[in-house]
């Protein structure tokens, strides 16, 4: 295995002294203990992650840290001081900064305006000093090696670049301790990389990071020290050296790593969804999803490969109904191209969105009024012209149970679940109603291993029972294991398709980047993990990926003309009457 490596030029003597101690936490909430009598110890100059299934506690014990919660009982010392956090502003004040996995930036504002809001410098008392920040936010951008540019809109940047800024936000107001929630959740094999240099420049100058994330091969790959959170509480702290990924994941679900393979073959002869020259045009004109054709039989998963700005936000929507295109959607045979949203739900799609804050819950409302979303005109929702709250509650706690949905009730607000159990959540209500179609994007993006072993396991029982699937996903293991056929998109075009049964990630991320086949340089290795880095070929022709136009010309002036980054959606809500 390969060493974890990031911390450096530390000196040995404050290698061994920690930054942060936390003894004893304990967190309660009405129904349920989020923390209890958490112990751990963070060494300066070090890369300590801390891992564990979604639910198991691991943002609450953040949160504490950070003062956006205040702990029950135990004792928080930073730099061998006992402390207490009022608010945020009081761990500001420590040395302390949060880089959140939903990203905390105004798009409309410059990166510049972004990082001193709350903190401008004044000149003379009075007007923001500009030059002052400006000149402050380029010293810590080319010391860190971070590269921003102050004066660029937030929207024209793309993830990665977006994730440094919130580095730079925290660390111009002094920030010595950097806690990363999720770093690489929404971030390409390349910008990973990028994020991992970017770290070893922060170790390097003796700042302490606690990296939460749920992602073991990076883990391993990242820190020098590992916690493991189950149910609350630390059940093991080991040296990254010692473990390997499967022993990670017995320790926190007290089970072996899932597998996405799925063997037999369900596939019937039967067409439930057929797409025919699906075209879609931003509100520019650029043309961002071409002539696109597919069928998708009964019992069938079609995956959809590419890196993402691709265009696959767009065909996804303009299926959904939730944005104009040319050409002809059928749903059993049904012609339903000019059908509404919510019509088309009715007809028995199934949606599970890309970004389940914005399309797939409302956060601030109970797992009870979530369920009704997108299903507002069907049972067991609705009786007669009103909605049925008893047949509604009933439901949801059905969902519950089957889907292992963690939490102390259904009137909880979803905004209290974790990002997997919310997840847990969409999928099953999707699932409910016996739906023909499923659109899954994205299904596992951000969640544990335990909550994707089981949204496979969902998703397989579905297929079994003759549910057609569209898979949109960036992890190709997932893609590749799920999947009965797999298509590749490349800047809204349908490139290659691929047999799952023979391809490796490394040659279908070679197509999804629209490398020449035969190129005799390896497609980066970190295509494994997610989408894939700009990189050429896999070497040799063999193999299951269709090359024909693989090798055509691009479409011009499509998706990934753009910054690199998931595009919104033109309707508020998928579950709204378009």
């Amino acid at each position: 295995m390969e060493e974890a490596a990031i911390s450096t030029s530390t000196s040995s003597a404050t290698a061994t002294e920690p930054a942060v101690e936390l003894e004893g936490i304990t967190k309660r909430f009405p129904g349920v203990v989020a923390n209890r009598d958490i112990r751990l110890s963070v060494l300066r100059g070090h890369v300590h992650a801390i891992v564990g299934e979604n639910g198991a506690g691991k943002s609450t014990l953040m949160k504490i840290l950070y003062g956006m919660q205040r702990p029950d009982e135990g004792v928080i010392r930073v730099n061998g001081s006992p402390i207490s956090f009022r608010n945020p502003a009081d761990a500001i004040g420590a040395g302390i900064g949060m880089v959140h996995q939903h990203f905390m930036l105004a798009d409309n504002l410059t990166v510049l305006e972004n990082i001193v809001l709350g903190s401008e410098p004044r000149k003379g008392g009075i007007a923001i000093d500009f030059s002052a920040a400006r000149r402050k936010i380029k010293k810590i951008s080319d010391a860190y090696g971070l590269g921003v540019s102050p004066d660029v809109l937030v929207e024209d940047l793309g993830v990665g670049a977006r994730q440094r800024v919130e580095i730079l936000k925290v660390l111009y107001r002094g920030a010595r301790i950097l806690i990363l929630d999720e770093p690489t959740a929404v971030l390409v094999p390349q910008e990973v990389d990028e994020l991992f240099d970017n770290l070893r420049g922060l170790v390097r100058e003796g700042l302490t990071i606690i990296f939460i994330s749920h992602k073991l091969d990076e883990v391993l790959r990242v820190a020098d020290a590992i916690t493991v959170i189950r149910r609350g509480t630390t059940v093991a702290s080991v040296d990254p050296k010692d473990v390997t990924a499967r022993q990670l994941a017995e320790l926190m679900v007290g089970s072996e790593l899932p597998s996405p393979e799925t063997r037999e073959s369900t596939v019937t002869d039967e067409v439930a969804l057929s797409v025919r020259g699906l075209t879609v045009r931003s509100a520019d004109g650029r043309t961002v999803v071409e002539d696109v054709s597919f069928d998708i039989h009964k019992g069938e998963v079609l995956g959809i490969a590419g890196v993402e700005g691709n265009g696959q936000a767009e065909l996804v929507e303009a299926i959904m109904g939730m944005r104009p295109a040319e050409g002809t959607i059928a749903l059993g045979g049904a012609d339903i191209s000019g059908w509404p949203t919510l019509r088309r739900r009715e007809g028995g799609i199934g949606y599970v969105p890309e970004d389940r804050h914005r399309h797939g819950l409302l956060l601030g409302s109970p797992l009870w009024e979530n369920r009704i979303l997108g299903h507002q005109t069907r049972r067991p929702n609705v009786k007669g012209p009103w909605i049925d709250r008893a047949g509604a509650r009933a439901d949801t706690e059905r969902i519950v149970k089957a889907y292992d949905v963690r939490t102390p009730g259904i009137d909880v607000d979803a905004l209290a679940l974790s990002g997997g159990n919310q997840q847990k959540l969409i999928v099953g209500r999707e699932m409910s109603g016996d739906p023909v179609v499923l659109i899954a994007s994205h299904p596992t993006r951000g969640v544990d291993v335990g909550a994707q072993a089981a949204i496979w396991d969902h998703l397989r029982a579905a297929r079994a029972r003759g549910l057609a699937v569209l898979l949109i996903s960036a992890d190709l293991d997932e893609l590749i294991g799920l999947s009965d056929s797999l298509k590749v998109i490349l800047r809204g075009r349908m490139v290659a398709d691929v047999d799952p049964g023979g391809v490796t990630p490394e040659r279908l991320g070679s197509a999804m980047t629209g490398a020449a086949a035969g190129a005799e340089s390896p497609v980066a290795a970190g295509a494994v993990a997610g989408a894939v880095a700009e990189s050429p070929a896999a070497a040799g022709t063999q193999g299951p990926v269709t090359a024909g136009a693989v090798d055509g010309p691009p479409a011009t002036g499509g998706p990934t003309d753009a910054p690199l980054e998931r595009p919104g959606s033109a309707a508020a809500e998928a579950g709204e009457e378009a």
